[in-house]
């Protein structure tokens, strides 16, 4: 007899899509709410962006599962850091965190893809983009999840940030005023659901800037 081999996996990709644009006195970061697997819709209603730090927000996609351990475990350190450190760990620490998290569990990996956001110690807005063990890239905006194909060229075409290898070193921050980078948030969400399936329902969208953190939300396609 022939061996029979099951063909279980510990991973599923429950889709949606992640967004973030940095600008030079703020961060906007944004994520659908509908959490899929294969040709169904788990819920419409589920939050892909987790608050990690007073300045820091992190939007993943990928396995929710996976993502959820994550960010247990970073919750656990950033309060560890605090209890040492008596303060917050700031945005640019808590990537690198994030970084080597990832790639610690590099042999069994969270199968998550993060983009990680908010505001530096001088105020300026950034963004951090995620392979799922750990690689990252301080950016003027990323995207991550199902859409990102669909995204990231309406991005690029949009914002094109300069050449890290250029010299002199140019800021990673887009152009934009907080108002427009929000109105694109929602224009390339619009445009992406209407081709991903597994991008829809609400987009969330977070703002941090020098007052705090703002929350909206935008109705999409539902079918």
């Amino acid at each position: 007899m022939t061996k029979q081999h099951a063909n279980w996996s510990p991973y599923d990709n429950n889709g949606g899509s992640c967004v973030a644009i940095a600008g030079s006195d703020y961060c906007v970061i944004a994520a659908d709410t509908r959490m899929s697997t294969g040709y169904n819709i788990l819920t419409r209603d589920y939050s892909k962006i987790s608050h990690l730090a007073e300045k820091c927000v992190m939007a993943s996609s990928g396995f929710q599962a996976d993502v959820k351990a994550l960010q247990k475990v970073l919750s656990a350190r950033h309060l560890t850091y605090q209890h040492q450190h008596n303060k917050q760990m700031s945005c640019p620490a808590m990537a690198q965190l994030l970084s080597n998290t990832l790639y610690y569990k590099r042999f069994f990996p969270y199968y998550s893809f993060n983009v990680l956001g908010g505001l530096d110690s001088e105020g300026k807005g950034c963004v951090f983009t995620y392979d799922a063990v750990g690689s990252y890239e301080r950016v003027g905006y990323s995207s991550q999840g199902s859409g990102s194909t669909l995204i990231m060229p309406f991005l690029d075409n949009q914002l094109k940030s300069p050449s890290p290898l250029l010299l002199p070193a140019q800021d990673a921050v887009t152009p934009l005023s907080e108002a427009e980078a929000v109105d694109l948030v929602k224009t390339v969400f619009a445009s992406a659901t209407e081709r991903d399936i597994y991008t829809g329902d609400k987009v969330e969208i977070v703002i941090l800037n020098s007052t705090g953190i703002h929350r909206e939300f935008m109705d999409l396609r539902k079918d």
